[in-house]
């Protein structure tokens, strides 16, 4: 998925739920710290997000846009909606969002989670994708060893015992 296309979930979303603001979880969420990440970052079709100040109404999202929705099979591409108990987060991650809003968006606002909290969400998850997809941000910058083990921090203590043996197997 490009920024393009998650331009347009966001703005399709917010047209079908009426609110302007959504959280991006997932892989789709560098797309807010970067309009080009590389190619590995970019593999996934769909976007984890929920409305922010409504998360009830993910599952309107989901039946409208999501998975073998008539939209997906338009454009290849859908929105998975998802709630806030999806991704475990450091206890800071809402003051490192980034904003995502273009004349595209039409007023709606992607808050993408940061890159260190989508490495540490991802670390957590621990699934082998996942474990690839950290390795990338590490090899490409977007974030480092030595951040994500100072925002582990803000984990309770068996999270941030999860990233540190999962960064592990990202170093070889």
């Amino acid at each position: 998925m490009n920024r393009t296309q998650l331009e347009h979930v966001l703005r399709v979303a917010g047209a079908i739920t009426g609110t302007r603001r959504f959280i991006i979880l997932g892989s789709q969420a560098i797309l807010g710290a970067t309009a080009n990440p590389p190619g590995e970052l970019t593999v996934s079709m769909e976007v984890d997000t929920y409305p922010e100040d409504a998360p009830e109404k993910a599952d309107l999202v989901d039946g409208t846009i999501g998975e073998l929705s008539p939209f997906h099979e338009t454009y290849g591409y859908y929105a998975h909606g998802v709630g806030p108990e999806t991704a475990v987060l450091p206890r800071g991650w809402r003051s490192r969002v980034q904003v995502l809003e273009s004349t595209a968006t039409q007023g709606v606002q992607g808050l993408c989670i940061a890159p260190v909290d989508l490495a540490i969400s991802k670390l957590i998850a621990g699934r082998e994708k996942d474990l690839v997809f950290v390795s990338v941000m590490l090899r490409q910058g977007f974030v480092t060893k030595t951040i994500i083990e100072q925002v582990s921090g803000e984990l309770p203590p068996e999270n941030a015992d999860a990233v540190r043996c999962a960064l592990r197997k990202c170093q070889g």
